[in-house]
Protein backbone atom coordinates (compact mmCIF):
# COMPACT_ATOMS: atom_id res chain seq x y z
CA UNK A 1 0.00 0.00 0.00
CA UNK A 2 1.33 3.44 -1.18
CA UNK A 3 1.93 6.32 1.24
CA UNK A 4 -0.40 8.13 -0.28
CA UNK A 5 -3.32 5.71 0.72
CA UNK A 6 -2.61 5.56 3.78
CA UNK A 7 -2.46 9.13 4.77
CA UNK A 8 -5.04 10.31 7.03
CA UNK A 9 -7.95 12.76 5.09
CA UNK A 10 -7.62 15.99 5.33
CA UNK A 11 -10.90 18.94 6.28
CA UNK A 12 -13.07 15.95 6.40
CA UNK A 13 -13.39 12.90 8.38
CA UNK A 14 -13.25 9.91 7.36
CA UNK A 15 -16.46 8.17 6.40
CA UNK A 16 -17.81 12.09 5.39
CA UNK A 17 -18.61 13.03 1.61
CA UNK A 18 -19.73 11.13 -1.08
CA UNK A 19 -18.71 7.35 -2.03
CA UNK A 20 -17.22 7.84 -5.40
CA UNK A 21 -18.89 4.45 -6.67
CA UNK A 22 -22.18 5.23 -5.85
CA UNK A 23 -22.43 8.92 -5.61
CA UNK A 24 -24.42 8.27 -1.41
CA UNK A 25 -22.98 9.82 1.44
CA UNK A 26 -23.25 7.50 4.14
CA UNK A 27 -26.23 9.61 5.85
CA UNK A 28 -28.64 8.98 2.64
CA UNK A 29 -30.58 6.26 4.78
CA UNK A 30 -31.37 8.82 7.64
CA UNK A 31 -34.97 9.31 7.92
CA UNK A 32 -34.92 12.31 10.78
CA UNK A 33 -32.38 14.34 10.66
CA UNK A 34 -32.91 17.55 8.78
CA UNK A 35 -36.77 16.68 8.54
CA UNK A 36 -39.86 17.53 10.22
CA UNK A 37 -40.25 14.60 12.11
CA UNK A 38 -43.57 13.53 14.41
CA UNK A 39 -43.24 13.12 17.67
CA UNK A 40 -43.64 8.90 18.50
CA UNK A 41 -46.06 7.64 20.50
CA UNK A 42 -44.35 5.30 21.73
CA UNK A 43 -40.88 3.34 22.27
CA UNK A 44 -42.18 0.81 19.55
CA UNK A 45 -42.64 3.26 17.36
CA UNK A 46 -39.58 5.29 17.64
CA UNK A 47 -37.05 4.90 14.91
CA UNK A 48 -33.81 4.38 16.40
CA UNK A 49 -30.82 5.67 13.47
CA UNK A 50 -26.72 5.19 13.72
CA UNK A 51 -24.20 6.60 11.18
CA UNK A 52 -21.07 5.21 10.37
CA UNK A 53 -18.12 5.92 13.14
CA UNK A 54 -15.41 7.94 11.17
CA UNK A 55 -12.83 6.65 13.96
CA UNK A 56 -14.20 2.67 14.14
CA UNK A 57 -10.39 1.64 15.37
CA UNK A 58 -10.17 4.80 18.14
CA UNK A 59 -11.05 3.56 21.87
CA UNK A 60 -13.48 6.54 22.90
CA UNK A 61 -16.05 7.38 25.00
CA UNK A 62 -19.33 9.30 24.17
CA UNK A 63 -21.98 10.44 26.53
CA UNK A 64 -25.27 11.37 26.14
CA UNK A 65 -27.24 12.96 29.06
CA UNK A 66 -30.91 13.27 29.49
CA UNK A 67 -31.70 15.45 32.54
CA UNK A 68 -35.50 15.59 32.14
CA UNK A 69 -36.66 11.74 31.25
CA UNK A 70 -39.79 10.96 31.73
CA UNK A 71 -42.41 8.21 31.77
CA UNK A 72 -45.61 7.00 33.43
CA UNK A 73 -46.13 4.63 35.93
CA UNK A 74 -47.54 1.73 34.52
CA UNK A 75 -50.12 1.39 37.75
CA UNK A 76 -51.04 4.72 38.63
CA UNK A 77 -50.74 6.98 35.51
CA UNK A 78 -48.58 9.27 37.38
CA UNK A 79 -45.18 10.87 35.88
CA UNK A 80 -41.80 9.29 36.86
CA UNK A 81 -38.41 12.08 36.27
CA UNK A 82 -35.25 10.65 35.82
CA UNK A 83 -31.81 11.91 35.02
CA UNK A 84 -30.35 9.65 32.47
CA UNK A 85 -26.34 9.02 31.54
CA UNK A 86 -25.62 6.63 28.86
CA UNK A 87 -21.90 6.13 27.90
CA UNK A 88 -20.56 3.85 25.15
CA UNK A 89 -17.85 2.58 23.34
CA UNK A 90 -18.57 2.75 19.91
CA UNK A 91 -17.59 0.73 17.46
CA UNK A 92 -18.93 0.66 13.44
CA UNK A 93 -21.49 2.55 14.58
CA UNK A 94 -22.78 6.11 16.49
CA UNK A 95 -26.26 6.39 17.20
CA UNK A 96 -27.79 9.77 15.56
CA UNK A 97 -29.15 12.34 17.79
CA UNK A 98 -31.90 13.38 16.85
CA UNK A 99 -33.45 9.84 16.53
CA UNK A 100 -32.07 9.46 20.24
CA UNK A 101 -33.94 12.70 21.41
CA UNK A 102 -37.06 11.27 19.70
CA UNK A 103 -36.87 7.41 21.08
CA UNK A 104 -36.36 9.11 24.80
CA UNK A 105 -39.20 11.42 24.26
CA UNK A 106 -41.16 8.72 23.39
CA UNK A 107 -41.19 7.07 26.96
CA UNK A 108 -43.49 10.44 28.05
CA UNK A 109 -46.81 8.83 27.70
CA UNK A 110 -45.22 4.92 28.30
CA UNK A 111 -46.41 3.48 31.27
CA UNK A 112 -43.41 1.09 32.87
CA UNK A 113 -41.56 0.95 36.03
CA UNK A 114 -37.86 2.34 36.55
CA UNK A 115 -35.93 -0.54 35.60
CA UNK A 116 -37.75 -1.46 32.59
CA UNK A 117 -37.42 1.79 31.30
CA UNK A 118 -33.90 2.42 32.15
CA UNK A 119 -32.86 -1.03 30.41
CA UNK A 120 -35.35 -0.64 27.21
CA UNK A 121 -33.27 2.44 26.30
CA UNK A 122 -29.90 0.64 26.78
CA UNK A 123 -31.04 -2.73 25.14
CA UNK A 124 -32.25 -0.71 21.90
CA UNK A 125 -29.27 1.24 21.57
CA UNK A 126 -26.96 -2.60 22.16
CA UNK A 127 -29.01 -3.74 19.76
CA UNK A 128 -28.64 -0.77 17.38
CA UNK A 129 -25.22 0.03 17.54
CA UNK A 130 -23.08 -3.38 18.56
CA UNK A 131 -20.56 -0.94 20.83
CA UNK A 132 -17.44 -2.49 22.34
CA UNK A 133 -19.06 -1.41 25.67
CA UNK A 134 -22.24 0.51 26.80
CA UNK A 135 -23.58 1.59 29.96
CA UNK A 136 -26.54 3.45 31.39
CA UNK A 137 -27.29 5.34 34.63
CA UNK A 138 -31.13 6.28 35.26
CA UNK A 139 -31.37 8.42 38.45
CA UNK A 140 -34.73 8.42 39.17
CA UNK A 141 -36.55 10.69 41.23
CA UNK A 142 -38.76 10.04 44.53
CA UNK A 143 -42.20 9.60 44.27
CA UNK A 144 -43.18 8.12 47.36
CA UNK A 145 -40.37 9.00 49.16
CA UNK A 146 -38.28 6.41 47.68
CA UNK A 147 -35.78 6.99 44.63
CA UNK A 148 -34.66 4.57 42.63
CA UNK A 149 -31.56 4.28 40.33
CA UNK A 150 -31.15 1.52 38.04
CA UNK A 151 -27.30 0.50 36.60
CA UNK A 152 -26.52 -1.42 34.15
CA UNK A 153 -23.74 -2.29 31.51
CA UNK A 154 -22.69 -4.75 28.55
CA UNK A 155 -19.91 -6.52 31.00
CA UNK A 156 -16.22 -5.47 31.51
CA UNK A 157 -15.36 -2.17 29.94
CA UNK A 158 -12.25 -2.16 27.71
CA UNK A 159 -9.06 -1.31 29.56
CA UNK A 160 -7.34 1.63 28.09
CA UNK A 161 -11.00 3.36 27.91
CA UNK A 162 -11.04 6.84 30.23
CA UNK A 163 -14.54 6.46 31.29
CA UNK A 164 -15.29 9.72 34.07
CA UNK A 165 -17.55 9.48 36.75
CA UNK A 166 -21.52 9.99 35.57
CA UNK A 167 -21.47 13.21 37.74
CA UNK A 168 -25.16 12.69 39.25
CA UNK A 169 -25.16 13.13 43.19
CA UNK A 170 -27.00 10.69 44.72
CA UNK A 171 -30.41 12.06 46.23
CA UNK A 172 -30.00 13.59 49.98
CA UNK A 173 -33.90 14.64 50.16
CA UNK A 174 -34.41 18.14 51.99
CA UNK A 175 -31.92 16.98 54.85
Amino acid sequence: MSSRARAPRRGRAAGKGRSRSTGETPYAGLTQLGATTVQPQSPEQAVLERVPNPHPRKLYLARFVAPEFTSLCPITGQPDFAHLVIDYAPAKWLVESKSLKLFLASFRNHGAFHEDCTLAVAGRLVDLLEPRWLRIGGYWYPRGGLPIDVFWQTGRPPAELWIPEQGVPPYRGRG
